[in-house]
């Protein structure tokens, strides 16, 4: 299963080459991890409450069209690989003709809140992600 959401553009939204700013990729990339924990039933406050937090280790983005201002962002989400302490979501990002204007990959280590160290996430937390893995795409 995917997670999809649209994101307009703002005049905020433009960097000085009249396109949308790579930290607006970076901001949507926030977004859809938000709302992939929130669709897995685990919101970042109660990530914190059981002990443990995703943090990024790396994210990749390959731009390949511009958005402009007037355009609406469509980004789709999953996650490509779930290990016991690890994960790496897939993004795809198009405009409102659905050209595919990036594509972005992040890796996230599962954390120990109490001493930082990786967390081997447990059968039942990992079994909700479950649904959003999709392999080899």
């Amino acid at each position: 299963m995917q997670i999809e959401f649209t994101q307009p553009i703002y005049s905020f939204d433009i960097d000085s080459g009249q396109h949308v700013s790579n930290i607006v990729y970076i901001n949507w990339l926030e977004i859809g991890r938000l709302r992939l924990l929130e669709a897995a039933g685990m919101p970042i406050h109660r990530i914190k409450e059981q002990g443990f937090f995703p943090v990024l280790t790396k994210t990749e983005i390959s731009y390949k069209r511009p958005l402009f201002l007037g355009d609406e962002a469509r980004i789709v989400l999953w996650i490509s690989e779930l290990k016991r302490i690890s994960a790496t979501m897939m993004f795809r990002f198009f405009n409102q003709n659905n050209d595919l204007v990036a594509e972005a990959t992040q890796y996230a280590l599962f954390v120990n809140a109490s001493d930082q160290r990786p967390y081997k996430l447990p059968p039942e937390d990992r079994a909700r992600f479950e649904p959003y893995v999709i392999e080899g795409n």
